[in-house]
């Protein structure tokens, strides 16, 4: 009968832990590429709010309305630039994550190797076994024809 593994509950342990580091990995690549669509649905509010800005002082504008219309601008330009701020700490969120993700998976399959080592030696020893057991079952075979022909 094969040994067990002594390192079992650690490699579980290890699969475990890189299960939860997958999974969150997955989570902050999500928001990093949230973060991102919404800095790019800003962008393109600004640019078509200009765009109505430009359209507006061709057909005519009051101050009150050109200032109305920059005030508003400036805001939107505002809320990108905190956008942008957004995406940066998202990404470096991610590679943190992808970091902590890839030392994980390196633990894991530094443990698992050893499982593998130790699954290998036991089917050799198992092996051996076997053929040790088959050879001293051939021998005993062999013995007893021999025993009945010099009884004859």
């Amino acid at each position: 009968m094969a040994k067990p593994f002594n390192l079992q509950p650690l490699l579980d342990l290890m699969q475990t832990r890189a299960d939860e580091k997958t999974r969150q990995l997955g989570q902050l690549i999500a928001a990093e590429q949230s973060a991102k669509s919404r800095l790019q649905l800003l962008e393109q509010y600004r640019e078509e709010y200009s765009q109505k800005l430009r359209e507006a002082i061709g057909q005519g504008l009051t101050p009150m309305a050109l200032r109305n219309y920059q005030d508003f601008i400036a805001r939107i330009d505002e809320a990108i630039e905190q956008q942008r701020l957004a995406v940066a700490r998202s990404e470096q969120n991610t590679s943190a994550g992808q970091a902590e993700w890839q030392e994980q998976n390196r633990r894991l399959k530094a443990i698992d190797t050893l499982s593998q080592r130790h699954d290998a030696r036991e089917r050799y020893r198992e092996g051996r076994q076997d053929q040790k057991q088959m050879d001293e079952f051939t021998a005993r075979k062999y013995a007893g024809k021999a025993d009945q022909e010099t009884d004859e």
